[in-house]
């Protein structure tokens, strides 16, 4: 008799010496024979001596695929005959279903047997409950197969890996923490650990930073962000706990993320008790600094990110390193230019920018960014006009090729390694697909010499039903298997299906609505033609043309002065025709197909908003007249509302960009960097934080008011100030005494533009070693940081450039790229053999073929 359900759960498949994955092993097809002393064919089945479902080996893991066509040998188990119940070892093979008659000679025989005068003997069946347990087993063993694969499509959807349990209740955990709703969690947990340096001490709760003017911060109670810092770092706490798990203890020694998060909030907590210790009154917070790791570890992509900076360094360093040989060598030749000399008078130069090596370098630094161009040459240059070439000469070498070179280097080299890392992510979304496919091939058993595996069409359509995907996706998979002509898939069959994902993501506009009547038909066609919007957007220029002239005529005029009935009527009139093009739209193409194009929806809603904002004008001051004039009533007033619906127009002049091709491609670049270039924001945040964070820590209340004196010609340690100093630019709020100012200042000095201010500034407040962290600040920010904003925003404009000169302009179809799609035109696959070794060398999941 020939069973081929499974009789015991998957086990130990010695397929190469390892645990594997496969089909299902059968049951054992040789007969059970009575044992010497047993009781023979009529005796009961044995109880005692129950075959025990092979144990787990060495190289088994928990949930793995068996192994497919595989023999496995069971342990030996002690089976109890029916007569004198003496226990007798009978190894069973598990195997392929062998002739039922045969029988080996050496094979010992009972009473029963020997007394069956010839009779031939019929194999003894395997009780009903074996059967039931083994019917049972079969439906559990595929239920984790759908859920294996699931889980690995969605892995592949996400570009995540795959090494991680692969048994039922990881697999539940693992889905339920990469579900939206703790994402959401950690995201949210995230924010507020980070969004606490506002509220801390020091607060940035006051209305202004200067600090002259500043009013003392409200001071939270000790205890209060204490314990909101102390529910994230449990949040964290957890978080790391799940990942741990579900990587397992091997792949957790090789994750150097994971090991470093332990690490942090081990440090974390240990700081947060001992600010506890001193009643929060410690002036240094270690845990402060390293909570943007929380932000950059949560993120696959700036993990990339940081890793191909981190890569490209090298390059970088060797222009670095050519950018201080030239200010060195131009520093020593300013010393030598404009050393002192006797005559006070003709030591302007020396005086001002190089008095010692210190400031020299710091002028000549300054001067390789142009912040103090022409500045720092003025002095010399009014003495002899030939000390223009020193200057010119280190600009053009030092700004104009070798600062240039470095975004060259930047661009070609992290292009580089950016293209590895998207590599990675498409050998990730394969190696997912084709785990998948594995698992799944195990639902159907082949013959045993197969050498290609097959997916029924049936069990992917019960994975898509389960998985997380895209809509747009899905549909077009299941399509594509509804028209399939065979029942079964083949590995390149499968694989191709899910190409889906790598395409781009297409948005068709739902048709217009199509009317009986002529009548309508032609308004219809009138109001849906493209010069309708064309006409739209003259009559929006107009609009921006009599703003114009309306603003130029009032600019010097008092309030009291100015006639605002000329403006409100002007207002009227274009919000009623940008309502009236509105309905007319909506009646021409639908509103499913008017809400479609983004720049319907944008004219739409400001047009609703130009609508309440008219209408709450008129009940409040009347109807335009002349000598409109009412005094102030409401919450606004009159000249309060009516800027505001002239902002919102000129807002809604934006419009016109998708009729412009090629501002539109700019535009539409710059809303890809946006969508998809978050990891270098998400990096900026974090270099800006931990930044922030030091500058409090190295110079909160560095910088001291002067007091109620006058600073055009003002005295200051027995001195007079020059004209540019912090003190004459009156720059008090820019400063690092509350976490926001100190961003604030940041920003300023990215900029660069008057940076020697700061340099100066703080340096002569707190110590000259802060000109180390100002230029330590420079050189990330500016250098580094901007120069790989500049090579991406030239990289998506280059590949949106060239798809614009490949591709037809479509009006009903609207293209959305990825970062990972912008290089798949040059990203190779990953052939069968790099699959199969990878997959191969899963900790979880292990195969036999």
């Amino acid at each position: 008799m020939k069973i081929t359900s499974p009789l015991f759960p998957p086990s130990h498949c010695p397929c190469q010496g390892e645990a594997g994955g496969g089909a299902r092993p059968l049951l054992p097809s040789r007969p059970l024979l009575p044992q010497p002393g047993g009781g023979g064919l009529g005796a009961a089945p044995p109880v005692a001596g129950r075959l025990r479902p092979p144990q787990p080996g060495p190289g088994r893991a928990e949930g793995a695929v068996p192994c497919r066509g595989s023999s496995l040998l069971h342990p030996e188990a002690p089976v109890t005959s029916g007569g004198g119940g003496r226990p007798a070892a009978a190894p069973f093979l598990l195997s392929r279903p062998a002739p039922s008659r045969w029988r080996s000679a050496a094979q010992p025989r009972s009473p029963l047997m020997e007394a069956g005068a010839g009779a031939e003997t019929e194999p003894l069946l395997p009780p009903r409950s074996w059967l039931r347990r083994a019917e049972e087993a079969t439906g559990l063993d595929n239920d984790l197969y759908i859920n294996q694969a699931v889980v690995f499509i969605e892995d592949a959807i996400q570009y995540r890996s795959i090494n991680h349990r692969v048994d039922s209740k990881s697999l539940w955990l693992y889905r339920w923490y990469y579900s939206r709703i703790c994402q959401c969690i950690l995201s949210l947990t995230i924010t507020i650990i980070l969004a606490l340096a506002f509220i801390e001490t020091p607060s940035s709760l006051t209305v202004t930073s200067d600090v002259r003017y500043r009013l003392p911060a409200w001071d939270p109670p000790c205890g209060l962000t204490e314990s909101i810092e102390m529910l994230c770092v449990i949040v964290f706490m957890i978080d790391v706990s799940v990942k741990s798990y579900l990587v397992g203890w091997e792949e957790f020694w090789k994750n150097r993320w994971l090991m470093a998060y332990i690490l942090t909030l081990i440090v974390s907590f240990t700081d947060w008790v001992v600010s506890l210790s001193y009643f929060c009154t410690e002036t240094v917070r270690i845990r402060r600094i390293l909570r943007p790791f929380f932000l950059l570890q949560n993120s696959s992509m700036m993990k990339k990110t940081l890793k191909s900076i981190n890569s490209t360094l090298p390059e970088m360093a060797s222009v670095v390193l050519l950018l201080a040989v030239h200010l060195s060598l131009f520093t020593m030749f300013a010393m030598l230019l404009f050393a002192r000399t006797k005559d006070g008078q003709q030591d302007k130069e020396w005086v001002g920018y190089f008095r010692n090596l210190p400031d020299s370098l710091t002028s000549l630094l300054v001067l390789l960014t142009t912040a103090n161009n022409p500045d720092v040459m003025i002095p010399a240059y009014s003495k002899n006009r030939a000390y223009s070439i020193f200057f010119i000469l280190f600009t053009v070498l030092g700004n104009l090729f070798l600062m240039n070179l470095l975004t060259a280097i930047i661009y070609n080299q992290f292009r580089g390694y950016l293209l590895k890392s998207v590599q990675s992510s498409l050998f990730r979304r394969r190696l997912g697909i084709r785990a998948a496919f594995e698992v799944l091939s195990s639902l159907k058993e082949g013959p045993a010499n197969a050498e290609q595996s097959y997916v029924s069409v049936g069990a992917l359509l019960q994975v898509l039903q389960k998985v997380e995907m895209d809509s747009r996706c899905k549909q077009a998979i299941m399509r594509s298997l509804k028209i399939w002509s065979g029942d079964q898939l083949s590995a390149a069959q499968f694989q191709k299906l899910f190409e889906e994902l790598d395409k781009d993501a297409i948005k068709q506009h739902p048709p217009s609505p199509e009317y009986q009547s002529h009548f309508m038909q032609k308004v219809q066609f009138a109001f849906g033609h493209p010069y309708f919007g064309y006409l739209g957007n003259v009559v929006a220029l107009a609009n921006i043309v009599s703003i114009c002239v309306v603003l130029v005529m009032d600019a010097d005029k008092q309030p009291s002065e100015r006639d605002d009935f000329f403006l409100g009527a002007i207002n009227c009139f274009f919000i009623l025709y940008y309502l009236l093009e509105m309905l007319l739209k909506i009646l021409a193409m639908g509103l499913k197909r008017y809400l479609s194009y983004p720049s319907n929806r944008f004219d739409g809603l400001l047009t609703a908003i130009l609508l309440v904002l008219e209408i709450a004008t008129f009940a409040e001051y009347g109807f335009p007249h002349p000598g409109w004039r009412p005094e102030f009533m409401g919450l606004l007033s009159l000249w309060d509302m009516v800027r505001l619906v002239n902002m919102l127009i000129v807002f809604r002049f934006l419009r016109i960009i998708p009729n412009m091709k090629f501002m539109a491609l700019v535009v539409t670049t710059l809303l890809d960097l946006v969508k998809n270039l978050r990891a270098f924001a998400g990096i900026l945040v974090v270099v800006f934080y931990a930044f922030a964070i030091t500058g409090i820590m190295l110079f909160k209340g560095a910088v001291v008011p002067m007091g109620n004196v006058s600073v055009v010609n003002t005295t200051y340690n027995n001195g007079t100030l020059q004209c540019g100093t912090y003190e004459q630019l009156e720059y008090w709020p820019n400063n690092f005494d509350d976490f926001a100012a100190a961003v604030v200042t940041l920003w300023d000095v990215m900029v660069v533009n008057n940076w020697q201010v700061f340099l100066e500034a703080f340096s002569r407040y707190s110590t000259p070693w802060a000109k180390i962290y100002f230029v330590a600040w420079w050189l990330i920010s500016s250098v580094i940081w901007v120069n790989l904003f500049v090579a991406l925003l030239l990289e998506n404009f280059i590949h949106k450039w060239d798809r614009r000169c490949h591709r037809e302009s479509l009006s009903d179809i609207e293209y959305q790229r990825t970062v990972e799609l912008m290089f798949r035109d040059v990203l190779e696959e990953p052939t069968e053999e790099e699959l199969m070794e990878k997959l191969h060398q899963h900790p979880h999941l292990h195969l036999c073929r």
